[in-house]
């Protein structure tokens, strides 16, 4: 094979591998089509990260606040997912923060975890940005980022670079050990100066507990004094059962944060 087809063939498997690793939009459009007919508390909005729109779901507060989080669900799921995600969406208004929780890229069912990493970089920010953009049109200022599981490995890696758009971020059952760069959680605490709070349950998943030792020293080596790790007893990974008692944990320290 000659040098010049070679770099071309190059070229055409990182195109191909870049394509290969976009987000399932049929599969999003899915869920979509299942999840805004059943929209009770909130409105479903269409929002465009530069190259496609995706689902958002905003919660608004009925007094005026101009306080709002944007909440990332976990690996292959929606911005109404029973778990964790439809507590928070619909529980923080009640505390104050409207809520606008979106869809993040997914794959297919039987993609492997670290399939996600190349849109780290790429999809993510991208749908992160776009949202608050469509907060700050509505006259927010204080945003903050939640996430749970893989939302929150996403969150965390959005905030190693542009920790200066939002003011606090609350990751739920954050894994720390990856071993791909942009999915490792514990290099993003490292540069991450903002509010935190680690969330996780007693009875979560063996690779959040694992990982403890590895979030906590990443904080610590970063200096961050307004790291707060926080476990839920009798939790698990889904806070099955657990609804208030998460809600109540969130809010709370969300609160502090405006005293």
């Amino acid at each position: 094979m000659n040098k010049t087809l070679g770099n071309v063939l190059v070229v055409f498997l990182l195109a191909a591998s870049q394509l290969a690793q976009a987000s399932d939009l049929a599969r999003e459009k899915r869920w979509a089509d299942q999840v805004v007919d059943s929209i009770i508390d909130g409105d479903a909005i269409p929002l465009n990260d530069g190259s496609n729109e995706f689902l958002g779901i905003y919660t608004e507060v009925q007094a005026d606040s101009q306080r709002a989080a944007i909440i990332m669900h976990g690996t292959g799921v929606h911005p109404n997912w029973q778990q964790v995600v439809y507590p928070l969406r619909v529980g923080l208004p009640e505390h104050g923060w409207s809520t606008l929780s979106i869809q993040m890229p997914i794959l297919d069912a039987e993609a492997e975890h670290k399939a996600y990493a190349p849109m780290y970089a790429t999809e993510v920010p991208a749908r992160i940005n776009a949202a608050i953009a469509y907060l700050r049109d509505k006259g927010v200022k204080h945003i903050v980022l939640i996430g749970h599981s893989q939302g929150s490995i996403m969150a965390a890696y959005y905030l190693r670079k542009q920790s200066d758009r939002v003011a606090a971020f609350v990751a739920i059952g954050m894994t720390c050990d990856f071993s791909e760069d942009p999915m490792n959680a514990s290099l993003s605490l490292k540069a991450i100066s903002l509010p935190v709070l680690d969330m996780y349950g007693s009875n979560d998943l063996e690779s959040v507990l694992k990982s403890r030792p590895a979030c906590v020293a990443a904080a610590k080596s970063a200096g961050n004094k307004q790291y707060t790790e926080k476990m839920l007893a009798g939790a698990n990974h889904f806070f099955d059962a657990k609804d208030k008692e998460l809600l109540d944990i969130v809010a709370g320290w969300l609160d502090k944060l405006q005293k």
